[in-house]
């Protein structure tokens, strides 16, 4: 009988809380844990701990509550936090710091409250710059209406954004995957950095949830929710196996659901038969999940434009992608070529992999052929592929080839002297080739927004191919990419301003 009042008394927080039989001590105490910041594992713990040496803890706030405690909650937040619940008398409540629940669970009793445990209302912060960053009615709904540079001021807010847009594709939810991605167009479009939220006041496509994700980061400097879905087991297995080459969202879903968390799980799993690409993405795996460097891509550019004028003297070439915008580096290089004769750009991706092979630098090819149909046009769906033949190539770059100090984007130690790069080649007809430019160069939002722009404003369905104009019922021709934005009635924006 001794050994189990014994049992008892020394039982763990958990089993005393869960329990729910120990005697309420200290009657005039009745305390409240504010989650926020703290973590509901912490406060459950922290609950079944006091619990346990006799306070009484509510689940709910209540006007029964005498003590609330918090940590590493900023005092204004708190307060209004507090106000906004309808308590009868909010001051009558000890609003303190975790340091006092702290002090009362080493003592066994409640301590006396001292002004270092209390949390108290300071100043109110004097906030700078919280007018509207730029003019509310210069600020357009579409990305091909604004000039968005690399230079982003409020990449705090930007990159919350687009993890909160990856985590939603994740899970097929496009509504909020869209919002938080025009979200981030538009911040990224302000000239100056965003201070509060009186600034973005009128702005177009900052909904609640946004603006709620943006107060958050101003109070505390970080988003809850983004560090929630970091600590997501799935979150992190889709985003660990969408990084290899080959592998898209549903790949990675059902390798997830089949229980697999790693790389090397899956390598080692009988059952799963990976394809060419995936093999590739495997094996490359270290060199292509690292960055491309700006170097590396000005050197990829001479052995392709080197290749492809030892086949045609007279085929236009073209960097596309992030690196046509000025960015300083990107996971892969994309290239656009043609002829300037229709039909002469045919077999001509064929001949470049023959002569890369013969070169020795051709790691992995995969080749797909045109399946480009004109009388099909015009499409009513977007498709992220276009038609045109192209071709995805891991190539071997050697040291010795990028110009620049740092050279290639090696790890520490790698004596190799070369790494592997990926590369995709795309071959449109001449009479495309400022359609799959404007394409190919991106941003994906500045697209989107384009077609988008195309099809409500000007009544005309825009993608990789053509413009079509739904009034005249024609397709309109350009040879620039200037001719395209004349077609819109848009001012022209150059590629170094479309990182929407």
């Amino acid at each position: 009988v001794l050994t189990n009042k014994r049992q008892k008394t020394v039982a763990s927080p958990k089993q005393a809380g869960a329990q729910g039989q120990v005697e309420v001590k200290f009657k005039e105490v009745t305390l409240y844990l504010v989650e926020r910041k703290m973590g509901s594992s912490r406060r459950n713990f922290l609950t079944s701990l006091a619990r346990s040496k006799g306070f009484r803890v509510e689940d709910v706030l209540s006007d029964d509550v005498t003590h609330v405690v918090a940590e590493d909650n900023q005092a204004e937040v708190l307060w209004a936090w507090l106000k906004g619940h309808g308590l009868r008398d909010v001051s009558r409540v000890a609003v303190l710091d975790i340091s006092w629940f702290t002090d009362s669970m080493r003592e066994g009793r409640p301590v006396r409250v001292e002004t270092r445990h209390c949390i108290q209302v300071r100043e109110p912060v004097v906030r700078v710059n919280c007018s509207p960053p730029t003019a509310v009615a210069n600020v357009s709904q579409y990305a091909c209406q604004r000039r968005t540079t690399t230079e982003n001021h409020n990449k705090i807010f930007t990159d919350v954004m687009e993890e909160l847009a990856e985590s939603s594709e994740f899970n097929e939810s496009k509504g909020p995957c869209l919002a938080f991605r025009q979200a981030a167009s538009v911040l990224k479009s302000l000239p100056s950095a965003v201070h509060c939220l009186e600034a973005i006041q009128g702005l177009p496509c900052l909904g609640e949830n946004t603006k709620a994700v943006m107060e958050e980061i101003l109070t505390f400097g970080r988003s809850f929710k983004v560090e929630e879905i970091r600590c997501d087991e799935r979150y992190q297995a889709l985003k660990l196996f969408t990084s290899v080459f080959g592998v898209g969202p549903k790949t990675a879903e059902k390798w997830y659901r089949r229980g697999l968390r790693s790389l090397q799980e899956i390598l080692t799993e009988p059952n799963i038969q990976l394809n060419r690409m995936q093999r590739a993405g495997f094996l490359y795996y270290s060199d292509i999940s690292k960055a491309v460097s700006k170097a590396e891509a000005k050197a990829l550019g001479c052995i392709i434009e080197e290749t492809v004028h030892w086949i045609a003297p007279d085929a236009t070439l073209a960097l596309t992608g992030g690196f046509r915008r000025g960015k300083e580096y990107g996971h892969d290089v994309d290239f656009l070529l043609t002829m300037p004769e229709m039909g002469k750009e045919e077999g001509l991706l064929l001949h470049v992999i023959d002569r890369l092979k013969d070169q020795g630098i051709l790691l992995y090819c995969e080749y797909q052929g045109s399946t480009f149909d004109v009388s099909k046009l015009p499409s009513c769906r977007f498709e992220d592929m276009d038609c045109f033949q192209k071709c995805f190539l891991i190539l071997r770059l050697e040291q010795g080839q990028v110009e620049g100090e740092r050279g290639l984007q090696m790890d520490p130690g790698d004596s190799r002297g070369w790494r592997a790069v990926r590369v995709d080649l795309v071959a449109p007809p001449v009479d495309c080739y400022a359609f799959a430019l404007l394409g190919w160069t991106g941003s994906r939002q500045f697209g989107r927004d384009l077609r988008t722009f195309a099809q409500k404003e000007r009544q005309m369905l825009l993608d990789n191919h053509a413009l079509y104009d739904k009034t005249k019922k024609l397709c309109l021709l350009a040879t620039t990419e200037e001719d395209i934005f004349a077609h819109l009635g848009l001012e022209y924006v150059e590629p170094w301003q479309r990182n929407a």
